[in-house]
């Protein structure tokens, strides 16, 4: 079975992206890619956005997803939405500046809070950070694109040993069963 490739965190003009959901598909489309998730920020959509995304035809499998706002400090957190399934990803330390500490810290007070993360971004729109790759971090790491606009699509990617089925790839991501991609490297 062929590993499959995919961003896991992108933005439309629903929310602060620069391209509308089918300009987006063509453009990961492009890429090669397998899979795509559109994550724009809750705080932005509204029932809108829930109606059209199970409209979008495209040749990817496409995760229906939100950027989530953290209510008790300033944190996203990837909501990435299968058939069964969820993940949730704690979406780009590095924006945050925070330390490996504090990144274990802001976890477990999420944890605490009643959402058990999946997983944590290893990259900042695309570029690695090399910091969020440590063991202490009890989360499985993945890239993403944080996809707003051209400049970052296709930066970093991940590719799951999965079928072609939401709920199988967000198995596989828990499982570990994947690998990081970067364009820069």
């Amino acid at each position: 079975m062929p590993w499959l490739r995919g961003n896991l965190h992108a933005h439309t003009t629903w929310s602060d992206g620069v391209k509308n959901a089918n300009q987006l598909i063509a453009a990961y489309e492009a890429l090669g890619y397998d899979f795509l998730a559109i994550t724009d920020h809750e705080n932005w959509v509204d029932d809108g956005y829930w109606q059209a995304l199970p409209r979008l035809a495209s040749k990817l499998l496409l995760f229906h997803g939100v950027e989530l706002n953290w209510p008790r400090f300033d944190q996203h957190i990837g909501k990435v939405i299968g058939d069964r399934e969820t993940l949730h990803v704690l979406n780009h330390p590095a924006r945050y500046q925070l330390s490996v500490a504090q990144t274990v810290e802001r976890i477990r007070r999420i944890r605490a809070g009643g959402l058990d993360l999946d997983a944590i971004e290893v990259t900042e729109t695309g570029q690695r950070r090399p910091i969020y790759e440590s063991a202490e971090i009890p989360l499985v790491k993945i890239a993403t694109d944080d996809a707003h606009g051209p400049i970052h699509f296709g930066q970093a990617w991940i590719e799951v040993d999965a079928p072609r089925k939401r709920d199988a790839i967000i198995r596989a991501i828990r499982a570990g069963e994947f690998r990081l991609g970067f364009a820069t490297d």
